[in-house]
């Protein structure tokens, strides 16, 4: 437990103020006294152990990655390769964001804050576009970048200087960890209800043309395939809410307690971020589906396919996918049996004349 001394030299004062300072004295032993925790018995001591990790430590979990790997390849799931972009992309993009978090951090300054927040509302939309999309519509990039930063934007705004009350608003290490979160599960949201609503527009392309036939409106044709995206969407967001606490403790809790909180701080900061998570999925899916619908649609009241464009697989996948069968060939190889040739190991060949008969 840290005396008064040691507060006074956190403060860069002298014993020899104390008489002349009475109101800062007490402040000074009330804050030894408690050791920065507000007296709250269940927040552990500020000079607790912290596990520290290291690189190695990392490697350890990631071993578990590529067992999983060999289990996709064992049961010919086909997961492989996307295991290991997905595995490295993590391992990349988490790095990068420690590096530019630092600076974040320590200087506080909003013109950080809101560029750091305005790249990652890029990077998500570029995500949702590019990658997550198995269809794209005329100006998706721009109504998807402006839906999720409408959303973010308003729901971490009321989050942070209602909610959480920090002061400034914008402070990076409340701020920052709260958007990447709405950012994080939005973008789920809104690539599931986009490509639901996209996919039920082509696949009952007959039935909204009747309706729009029969003098309904644009908007009464596509509202079941719309309501059906944002129901589908907002789905997994209501089920984590719905047992959240039952089976798992929280991301953010979790945090929270590692990070030396109090339990009950601990929840309370869970429960609002899960509301804010809530609301944001809600917004952006919502509006996401609703600029998706005017664009799919004329003003004329017309269902205009033509503007949706199917997406092939890219490249790099491709090539990875190829890598990935080029070792599982290698390794067949290896522990195939003798006698046996081929993919299926022999068995095409004693079943043919089965076949034939």
């Amino acid at each position: 437990m840290e005396t008064t001394a040691a507060w006074w030299s956190h403060l860069g004062l002298r014993d020899n103020d104390l008489a002349a300072t009475p109101f800062l004295t007490a402040l000074a032993a009330a804050a030894a006294t408690t050791n920065g925790t507000g007296g709250d018995p269940s927040c552990p001591p500020s000079d607790a152990p912290v596990t520290r990790l290291q690189w190695y430590n990392v490697v350890y979990g990631f071993s578990l990655v590529i067992a999983n790997v060999g289990i996709s390849s064992m049961f010919s799931l086909g997961l492989e390769s996307t295991m290991i972009i997905a595995a490295f992309r993590c391992i990349v993009q988490l790095s990068v964001m420690g590096l530019v978090l630092k600076p974040v951090f320590e200087n506080e300054g909003p013109l950080l804050v809101f560029g750091l927040a305005a790249a990652m509302m890029t990077i998500s939309a570029v995500e949702i576009v590019y990658n997550k999309s198995k269809a794209r519509y005329e100006h998706m990039f721009p109504l998807v970048w402006l839906s999720m930063a409408a959303s973010t934007i308003l729901v971490s705004f009321v989050g942070n200087f209602f909610a959480i009350q920090a002061h400034p608003w914008y402070r990076p290490r409340d701020y920052i960890p709260v958007l990447g979160m709405l950012l994080g599960n939005s973008m789920s949201a809104v690539a599931v209800g986009l490509s639901s609503f996209l996919t039920s527009l082509s696949d009952n392309k007959d039935r909204v043309e009747m309706y729009l036939s029969f003098g309904a409106s644009r908007w009464e044709a596509a509202r079941p395939a719309a309501v059906e995206a944002i129901r589908l969407a907002l789905l997994p967001t209501l089920n984590t809410m719905s047992i959240i606490g039952l089976i798992s403790i929280p991301g953010m809790m979790t945090g929270q307690i590692l990070g030396g909180a109090s339990i009950d701080d601990a929840v309370r900061y869970q429960l609002i971020v899960m509301f804010l998570i809530t609301a944001c999925c809600s917004l952006s899916v919502i509006s996401s589906v609703l600029a998706c619908f005017s664009i799919c649609f004329d003003q004329n009241s017309r269902l205009r396919l033509d503007r949706i464009i199917r997406v092939q697989k890219k490249k790099s996948t491709m090539n990875v996918e190829r890598v990935v069968g080029w070792v599982k060939e290698r390794f067949a190889s290896v522990f195939r049996p003798r006698g046996q040739s081929g993919e299926n190991g022999g068995r095409d060949a004693e079943t043919q004349p089965l076949l034939r008969g």
